[in-house]
């Protein structure tokens, strides 16, 4: 089947420029079939894709919640091992555990003096006001209104 851009450029063939009078009507009504059939073909690959986009997500979601399991489990099953052998070293032919010593800082924030803080600051535009107000014809520096057309596939 011949692409979109293919099919148009042969549509306008079948039209005289200078008088806008049809010269093969046959012809252009096949491409107006070819063309329609194009498009439909396409609004359906969109909606298949569209569809696994949806199933990649849940199966993306089912994965992350399997993988927090998992990480808690073995959480879970590293406080029991350690609790049973209570700082002891274990050594099998299939496994070694053994314990090394860290060192971390848990801080309360509240009581914290503030010369220990670090501040973090973020900012980001209020796009729902800054909207309201341009719709209300204000002018603000280096916003615009730009009027688009989504298309919607059902």
């Amino acid at each position: 089947m011949a692409s979109l851009y293919e099919i148009d450029k042969a549509i306008l063939d079948c039209v005289d420029m200078e008088t806008g009078e049809i010269v093969d009507v046959e012809k252009l009504e096949a491409l107006q079939l070819a063309r329609e059939t194009k498009l439909e073909s396409v609004a359906l690959w969109i909606k298949n894709l569209t569809a696994d986009a949806l199933a990649y997500k849940a199966e993306k979601e089912a994965f992350a919640e399997r993988e927090k399991k998992a990480k808690d489990k073995v959480d879970s099953l590293k406080k029991y091992l350690a609790d049973a052998l209570n700082g002891e070293k274990m050594t099998t032919s299939k496994v070694a555990v053994s314990f090394r010593k860290s060192v971390s800082v848990e801080v309360d924030e509240e009581s914290c003096p503030y010369e220990w803080m670090i501040e973090k600051v973020t900012r980001s535009a209020d796009k729902t006001a800054i909207k309201s107000a341009l719709k209300d014809g204000a002018t603000i520096p280096g916003c615009v209104l730009v009027e688009k057309q989504n298309i919607q596939i059902k």
